[in-house]
């Protein structure tokens, strides 16, 4: 099937860690692979090149934050993204900047993966990387801090450009790169489960 059978081209997927993003990501690679798209992963890119260059303890079940790449690096990766969606067709993106990568860029969905509920969130990552609880919520807490810390800095010229030149934010606006009114489709998977939100994307892509 072409692109013409879509109305988007390419489909981005953020969201912060316990959302759902990655789960996501796996579902629609699987559902849309015999038409082919493609999936790629910002955060599994990332890990492996930390992991290729002793950046941190591959024994670590938790991820690292971006403060462990040099700015170069994370620049490199993440408008790349931006360009990918802007010249290549019918690839589905995740990471936690890819939406706002893919600002004004005309024929991308840019999905957000929320949960409204933080209990779940945390569970999530307690379950998926064998800590405790307060591990989790620490992990939660420092990881966000430190990423959106490095991210404002770095990126505040791009929030100019892509957000508040084309009107979606003041210019005294704080930088917030998911903020829910710069996406397409804002799915909680506190009230919406893995099924419904695979279904959710593909009615948004799929021509009627």
């Amino acid at each position: 099937m072409s692109t013409n059978s879509y109305l988007y081209q390419n489909i981005t997927i953020s969201g912060l860690p316990g959302n759902g993003s990655t789960t996501l990501l796996n579902t629609l690679r699987e559902a849309l692979k015999e038409e082919g798209w493609k999936g790629f992963s910002g955060g599994e890119f990332m890990r492996n090149y930390a992991l290729e260059k002793g950046l941190f303890d591959g024994a670590q079940t938790v991820h690292h934050d971006a403060t462990v790449y040099g700015d170069d690096f994370d620049r490199q990766v993440d408008l790349g993204i931006r360009e990918k969606v802007q010249t290549e067709k019918m690839w589905i993106i995740e990471s936690w900047l890819a939406g706002f990568m893919a600002q004004g860029v005309v024929g991308t969905l840019k999905v957000l993966m929320t949960c409204s509920n933080d209990a779940l969130r945390i569970d999530r990552l307690v379950n998926r990387d064998h800590i405790s609880i307060d591990a989790a919520k620490h992990h939660i807490h420092e990881r966000k801090q430190k990423n959106e810390s490095k991210w404002q800095r770095m990126y505040a010229p791009e929030w100019q450009q892509f957000v508040v030149a084309a009107g979606r934010a003041k210019p005294d606006d704080p930088i917030d790169f998911w903020r829910p009114d710069l996406y397409d489709k804002v799915i909680d998977t506190y009230s919406v489960n893995q099924e419904d939100a695979l279904k959710l994307v593909l009615d948004a892509i799929t021509k009627k």
